[in-house]
C-alpha cells in the first residue's frame, strides 16, 4: 500500500510533500476540545494545481477527521484525481494515535480503497482494493508503532495550535509501505507570525530510485495569529525537483 502523497502526479506530489508528512503532535489540554474546518490551494512553480480540504475534531479524548485532496486549476482540467480519507483515534492531551485509517483513491482508469487497522498504535492490517502485490522493501507494520498514517499528519499539522506547542516536533509516519521521519525545529518571531524551519527524511521502504533522486527534503512553515487565539498555518513552502512547492491557506 502506498500514502495518498505517493500516487498523485508527480509534480503535485511535490507540492504536497513537506505538508503531508509535517506532524506537530506536542502537547495540548488534556481532554480539550476543537473543531477545524480547512483549505489550502495546491501551488506549483506558481501555478494552482489542486485543493486540500479537512474538517477535524478533538473531543473527550478521541480524534476524528475526512479529507478530500484533489486536482484543481489548470491541472485539473488536464486531468481529474481525487483522493478522500478518513481517521478516528485516540488524543489523550499529548499525542495523537489512530485507530482506522481509510482511503479512496478515484482518478481516471483506476479507482482502489485502502484501510489501515491499528491496535495500541500499531498497525495490525494494511489492505487494499484492488489488492497489491507486497514488494520486497516495504517495511514491516508490526515495527511501526508510534507512527501516524498520512491524514493524522495532515491534520496535526494544520490544526490551530497554543503558540508554545509550535516548531515542536520530531515524529514518524506510515503509509502502509513506506516510514518517513519529520523534524520541525528554529522557531523564529516574525512580528505577531512565527517561522518554523523543518526536514523530512525518507528513511525505509522507498525504492532505490527515490532515494537517489532526494532521500532529504528541507521546508519552511508559516504561522500567524488565528481567530480562535493561538496560532494557525498560514502557508507552507518547499524547493522539490520541480521546482518551488506550496501550500496556501484560502
Amino acid at each position: 500500500m502506498t500514502s495518498l502523497s505517493n500516487r498523485l502526479p508527480r509534480a503535485l506530489t511535490a507540492a504536497l510533500t513537506a505538508a503531508l508528512v509535517i506532524a506537530p503532535l506536542g502537547a495540548a489540554p488534556a481532554r480539550a476540545e476543537q473543531s477545524d474546518k480547512i483549505v489550502f490551494d495546491v501551488v506549483l512553480k506558481g501555478i494552482r494545481a489542486g485543493e486540500l480540504a479537512i474538517n477535524g475534531k478533538i473531543t473527550d479524548g478521541a480524534y476524528g477527521a475526512n479529507g478530500v485532496l484533489q486536482t484543481a486549476g489548470f491541472v485539473g482540467l488536464l486531468r481529474k484525481i481525487k483522493f478522500s480519507a478518513s481517521v478516528s483515534g485516540l488524543h489523550d492531551g499529548q499525542k495523537f494515535t489512530p485507530l482506522k485509517y481509510s482511503e479512496v483513491d478515484d482518478a481516471p482508469g483506476r479507482k482502489s480503497k485502502h484501510q489501515i487497522i491499528y491496535n495500541n498504535g500499531t498497525p495490525v492490517s494494511v489492505s487494499q482494493q484492488p489488492p497489491r502485490k507486497p514488494k520486497p522493501r516495504d517495511v514491516d507494520p508490526a515495527k511501526q508503532g508510534g507512527t501516524v498514517d498520512p491524514l493524522t499528519a495532515l491534520y496535526a499539522v494544520l490544526r490551530d495550535v497554543p503558540r508554545d506547542e509550535a516548531c515542536k516536533l520530531d515524529v514518524k509516519m506510515y503509509d502502509g509501505a513506506r516510514r518517513s521521519q519529520v523534524r520541525l525545529f528554529d522557531p523564529k518571531p516574525d512580528g505577531k507570525d512565527l517561522v518554523c524551519s523543518g526536514e523530512y527524511r525518507r528513511l525505509e521502504g522507498f525504492s532505490e530510485k527515490d532515494m537517489k533522486e532526494k532521500s532529504r527534503f528541507a521546508f519552511t512553515l508559516y504561522y500567524e495569529p488565528s481567530a480562535k487565539g493561538g496560532l494557525q498555518v498560514d502557508k507552507i513552502e518547499t524547493d522539490t525537483i520541480y521546482g518551488k512547492g506550496r501550500l496556501t491557506r484560502q
